[in-house]
């Protein structure tokens, strides 16, 4: 556990501190598109936060080749090489992207691309573990398609969801925090080798996100863009294809006596789409909503809108950071749910108790107005933007109802604040995101 502690911090601090020379290179390349009608931020905002997530990749891997156990990895396969090949060139079409623009059927055909160079390198489902049966081999070209399909369904996914200023990234960082607890239990847990890439893999990913969250929530200083989005919906599909197909359940059903306890503890990657159906199911829910939407309205499936799940959150009323944390919240639950069904022998209990956390969450969808603030006590220890204070724009929404004068002297106050940041902005090396700054879209 320390080496991949180890390996998961180097990946975080590398990714923090190149972020902020990465905003000023995009601010720099021009790599900020105006406002677009379905952003919810007001200015134009950096993106290109891809390529510091790319450098905490690398820094990350590069560490891990060093430590004693997790090096074995780069020796007994070819997974960190496809892996590498991979991300290299959906990296390099993520930030064509985000400078140029590119087609939606360029870049459909750019993820096939990079799909296909981590098949033809290994990176592919060998066989599916079926229930009651065991595994079940598939032909060379089943597996390829397999593993083409769940890679662009992955990237997709992440990358319809990065629309609000810190939400991909926590996600992401969610679902591969359930899937390293998974795979890192069957390596050591049950001395399935087969397990150690994707563990390695969902480490790194981990890191990359928390490493770059800090920069990226709201009000965020800079986006992940489209070559960050694909990157981490590229080493999620990685992960899961480096567990799904390999696993045998023969030394399960050795260990654990059964068939049957061999099937629940492999419940997570019986079909190489039940996993990311389960570790970031809201992305997906949110794709296949987008593209029932669009078609049926006779547009294309890859024609932007602004009625994505999180769009939604802030129609009903709910503030930008709330609208994250409830997003934050179903994630965690679908994923880390799943992670203890397999665990534990019955699962009644994680039934009952994803239950009653659905329904608290239900009622928190039906509270918009309702804004939890840290305690007194410990808004010392908190960001600034994260205490009991409210926002200039907020104080003078509050103040309109309340009356003219009122909300006279809260405009006072949002024009003096806006006055600061302007001439704080222009003392800088570049412009700022402002007060209301979102993600990409």
């Amino acid at each position: 556990m320390r080496e991949y502690l180890l390996t998961l911090f180097t990946t975080a601090a590398v990714t923090y501190l190149l972020t902020a020379p990465v905003r000023k290179f995009a601010i720099a390349a021009g790599a900020m598109p105006p406002v677009r009608a379905r952003d919810v931020h007001r200015e134009p905002t950096p993106r290109l936060g891809g390529i510091a997530m790319f450098g905490g990749l690398c820094a990350g891997l590069l560490m891990a080749a060093h430590l004693t156990h997790i090096k074995d990895v780069f020796h007994s396969g070819s997974d960190v090489k496809a892996l590498l090949s991979g991300a290299g060139i959906m990296w390099v079409l993520g930030v064509l992207d985000d400078k140029w623009g590119v087609d939606a059927l360029v870049k459909m055909g750019g993820q096939m691309v990079a799909a296909g160079v981590m098949v033809w390198q290994g990176v592919t489902v060998i066989s599916l573990p079926v229930p009651g049966y065991g595994s079940v081999y598939v032909t060379p070209m089943q597996g390829t398609l397999i593993s083409v399909l769940l890679v662009v369904i992955m990237v997709n996914a992440v990358n319809f969801i990065d629309g609000l200023d810190g939400l991909a990234a926590g996600m992401v960082c969610i679902a591969a925090m359930a899937f390293f607890l998974y795979s890192y239990r069957l390596l050591y847990g049950y001395g399935i080798e087969d397990a150690a890439p994707a563990t390695l893999f969902s480490a790194v990913l981990i890191g990359m996100c928390l490493g770059f969250l800090p920069h990226n929530l709201h009000p965020a200083r800079i986006f992940m863009g489209d070559s960050g989005s694909m990157l981490l919906g590229l080493l999620l599909a990685v992960a899961a294809i480096s567990i799904t197909g390999r696993v045998n359940p023969d030394p399960l059903i050795e260990q654990t006596g059964s068939q049957r306890d061999a099937v629940h503890a492999l419940v997570p990657i019986y079909i190489p789409l039940l996993l990311p159906l389960t570790v970031i199911a809201l992305p997906l829910a949110d794709l296949l909503l987008a593209v029932v939407r669009r078609t049926w309205a006779g547009k294309s499936p890859f024609a932007a809108d602004k009625q994505h799940l999180h769009h939604r959150l802030l129609e009903i009323g709910h503030s930008h950071s709330r609208a994250v944390l409830i997003m934050y919240f179903w994630a965690a639950l679908f994923a880390f749910s799943t992670v203890a069904f397999s665990v534990t022998e019955t699962g009644r209990l994680v039934v009952l108790i994803g239950a009653g956390l659905c329904l608290l969450g239900i009622v928190v969808l039906l509270l918009p107005r309702f804004r939890p603030r840290a305690p007194r006590a410990v808004q010392s220890l908190v960001p600034p933007r994260y205490r009991d204070a409210e926002e200039p724009a907020e104080a003078a929404a509050t103040a309109a109802a309340e009356g003219p004068a009122t909300a006279a002297a809260a405009l006072r106050v949002e024009d003096e604040a806006l006055l600061h940041q302007l001439g704080s902005g222009a003392s800088a090396s570049g412009p700022r995101s402002g007060p209301r700054g979102g993600a990409n879209g």
